[in-house]
């Protein structure tokens, strides 16, 4: 189970498929990740004691977890590296944006970009069949109970995937701020989507993730004034927890903005 949130650590629905052309995770030793994580505040042990303490059989499980995760991480960024796949983590939380900003990607790079998508949702094949029909390839994973994609489901996934050498390869994590900024799933960048309806401040209330990001892009701005949004500030906060961090401010349904992105996605691919 992922200790961080408490999800279940069932296997995702994806459609049939061979192990990863490069390794079975299973079949592998793990050694000692080389990211440390802070200790978890709250302890999940049964005993009453109020011991600020954490406990250290949770820490323990949480540092396995994130070490397996990141062993199988390296692995898939090799194959990506071998295929020559440009792979992007998109995460952002759910309402924000991201498969109608790859959709529109999908539409205007037509020609310039081959784009394949990894879907991750809890339920259904919604999001997967919109990629479909805006016309790149698509494979669905479904977590179930869990928040989060790691580097075991994107490895058995990409197989059934089978995206093309030399193309661009997009993860949609599950929407949710938290437990995807921990793991790596072997993307070379990962992107954070910020629509202007969530709030200025996310980028301070949620640093891991923004910290973790290569790019944010602060979606959904056809409608920041018609919210509380001061985009200044937005941009501030991010700086705050980021500075190296690349930002657009773009909105997937009129457009604007995303030229800036599609040429990021072009670099990435040079």
């Amino acid at each position: 189970m992922c200790v961080t949130c408490g999800c279940s650590d069932h296997v995702p629905e994806v459609a049939p498929h061979d192990h990863h052309p490069l390794h079975s995770p299973s079949s592998h030793s793990h050694p000692p990740s080389s990211h440390s994580h802070p200790p978890s505040s709250h302890s999940h042990s049964h005993s009453h004691s109020h011991s600020s303490e954490p406990d250290p059989r949770r820490v323990r499980l949480e540092h396995d977890i994130l070490s397996r995760n990141a062993h199988i991480a390296a692995h898939n960024r090799a194959f990506f590296d071998a295929r020559g796949l440009f792979a992007l983590n998109v995460v952002s939380s759910p309402g924000s944006g991201k498969t109608t900003l790859l959709e529109r990607t999908i539409v205007d790079t037509a020609g310039r970009l081959t784009i394949s998508v990894l879907q991750g949702d809890q339920e259904t094949d919604h999001d997967a069949v919109r990629i479909r029909r805006a016309g790149a390839k698509s494979v669905q994973i479904n977590t179930g109970k869990g928040c989060h994609l790691d580097a075991s489901m994107v490895a058995r996934a990409v197989t059934e995937l089978d995206p093309a050498p030399g193309s661009t390869l997009v993860i949609e994590n599950v929407g949710n701020l938290v437990c995807p900024a921990l793991f790596d799933l072997g993307e070379h960048a990962r992107v954070a989507v910020l629509s202007v309806t969530e709030g200025t401040d996310k980028p301070l209330k949620y640093p891991y993730l923004f910290r973790g990001s290569h790019v944010v892009l602060i979606n959904k701005i056809d409608l920041a004034k018609y919210v509380d949004f001061d985009i200044d500030a937005c941009v501030d906060y991010v700086r705050r927890v980021n500075p190296d961090a690349v930002i657009h401010t773009v909105s997937a349904k009129t457009g604007e903005g995303l030229d800036r992105f599609y040429a990021y996605l072009m670099e990435g691919r040079s």
